[in-house]
C-alpha cells in the first residue's frame, strides 16, 4: 500500500491510500480543486479514486466531498448518522451513497477496511484501518481520549496517521474563547501533545514503522512541539524512534516520526517495501 496525507490541520484533512487495485480518500476537508491539485503533486489523478470514506460531518473533513463525488462519480461511504448530518455537501446521487457503519468491515479488491468509533463532538464519528498482506495502515484523529477498544483497532499498525492537536499551555493562554478551549480539552475534543504521546506508547509495536503526527492546530501547536512530545515520551519508555530527516535510513528498526502539513502532501519515501509515502 501507498499513503499520502494530502492535508492535515484544524482547517482541513484528507488522506490518500492506494493499493495495486484500489485507491481511496479518507475525508475531503479542503476544496475539491485543492485536493485535486494535491493529488497531482504526488503524481495521482482524482479520476482514479475508487471511494471516499467519511469520518464525521465537521467541515474540515467534508468540505470538498460533494463536488468530487458529483463531478467524478466517486462512491462515498459513511454511517447513517453521519449521512443524516452532511447536508452541507449538497445532493449526491443515491447510487453513490453507501452506508459503512461503526465497527463494520468491508473488502475492496483485497484491501480490508475496518471502521471504529472515537470520542468526538459529532453525530457518530468513526475512523478506519486498512489491511492487506498482514500489514495495517490506521488513521486516528479527532478524539478526546483513546479507549482500550480504539487501541485494539490500531495497535501495532505499520503506519499510523495520528492526532497531536495542541500544546495545552499554548491553548490555555491563547485567544480562543473559554467555551472553545473547554470543548477542545474535553473527552469529546482533541488530544494534546502530552496525551497523544502517552497513548502512543500503548499503540506502537514491533511492526510499527511510521507515525505521522496529524491534525495539528495552527493556533495552538507547532510541528516541533508535537514531534518533541512524541519522540521524548517514546524514548523514555525505551521505544526506539527517530524524527524523519534527510538522513533517515530506510528499513532500519526505529519508528520514524513524521510531520504532516495543512496544505502540502507528504511525499517522501519512508521505510519498508509495501507501505510508503508518495
Amino acid at each position: 500500500m501507498k499513503l499520502s496525507v494530502l492535508a492535515s490541520s484544524s482547517s482541513g484533512n484528507s488522506v490518500y491510500i492506494e493499493d495495486d487495485n484500489f485507491r481511496c480518500l479518507v475525508d475531503v476537508g479542503l476544496t475539491g480543486k485543492k485536493i485535486t491539485e494535491n493529488l497531482g503533486q504526488i503524481g495521482r489523478d482524482i479520476k482514479d479514486v475508487d471511494a471516499i470514506f467519511v469520518t464525521h460531518e465537521h467541515i474540515d473533513h467534508i468540505k470538498g466531498i460533494g463536488v468530487l463525488a458529483r463531478k467524478y462519480n466517486i462512491p462515498v461511504y459513511a454511517n447513517k448518522l453521519t449521512w443524516d448530518n452532511m447536508s452541507k455537501i449538497g445532493e449526491i446521487k443515491s447510487d453513490l451513497k453507501f452506508h459503512f457503519e461503526k465497527e463494520d468491515s468491508k473488502i475492496f479488491n483485497g484491501v480490508v477496511v475496518n471502521s471504529f468509533g472515537v470520542s468526538h463532538d459529532a453525530a457518530n464519528p468513526q475512523f478506519y484501518t486498512f489491511e492487506k498482506d498482514g500489514k495495517r495502515v490506521s488513521i486516528l484523529t479527532d478524539t478526546g481520549y483513546i479507549s482500550d477498544k480504539m487501541v485494539d483497532y490500531v495497535k501495532d499498525s505499520h503506519t499510523l496517521v495520528y492526532e497531536s492537536n495542541h500544546e495545552e499551555n499554548v491553548l490555555l493562554s491563547g485567544p480562543y474563547p473559554w467555551p472553545t478551549k473547554q470543548r477542545i480539552l474535553s473527552d469529546k475534543g482533541h488530544l494534546s501533545n502530552t496525551d497523544s504521546a502517552n497513548y502512543l506508547t500503548r499503540i506502537v509495536g514491533s511492526n510499527t514503522k511510521n507515525v505521522l503526527l496529524a491534525h495539528l492546530s495552527e493556533q495552538n501547536n507547532t510541528k516541533e512541539l508535537a514531534r518533541m512530545a512524541a519522540s521524548i515520551t517514546l524514548k523514555n519508555k525505551d521505544i526506539d524512534c527517530e524524527v524523519a530527516s534527510d538522513k533517515t535510513i530506510a528499513c532500519n528498526d526505529k519508528i520514524v516520526i513524521m510531520d504532516t502539513d495543512p496544505v502540502i502532501p507528504t511525499k517522501k519515501y519512508l521505510k519498508y517495501k509495501k507501505i510508503f509515502f508518495c
